[in-house]
């Protein structure tokens, strides 16, 4: 059974994608800590970021240094890194731009037209 990222990568689900290269794919988190809030995971469905192939681990750690760099630029914040890897059995990594208002744990309530906004406020090609 796949996972509801590799749905979201099939396009099975729809998702607001921000990158996608031959081995990643990053789109906006639906449940966000903070506006722009990213997941970032690899192409290859694998529950523990220690049995990714090497190429998928360093292709994953690029995107996200990609991304971050990206996000800090565009939207002038500090990026929160998280590996949490407990909800989904598919690896990924949280991108959160800190801005002054987040709170752990907090999520916020954002309307189609402003995940949309964000999305292409942070597409990267």
């Amino acid at each position: 059974m796949s996972s509801i990222f590799t749905k979201i990568i099939r396009g099975e689900i729809p998702s607001y994608k921000v990158y996608e290269d031959e081995r990643t794919f990053a789109f906006l988190d639906i449940h966000p800590e903070s506006a722009g809030h990213v997941l970032v995971v690899p192409k290859v469905e694998v529950d523990k970021f220690y049995d990714l192939s090497d190429e998928d681990y360093a292709a994953l750690w690029a995107t996200v240094k990609k991304l971050a760099k990206h996000m800090d630029e565009v939207l002038g914040e500090r990026v929160l890194l998280r590996v949490i890897g407990t909800d989904v059995p598919h690896v990924h990594v949280h991108l959160m731009p800190l801005d002054p208002t987040w709170e752990h744990g907090r999520v916020l309530e954002l309307s189609d037209g402003e995940m949309t906004e964000i999305a292409e406020k942070l597409r990267l090609s």
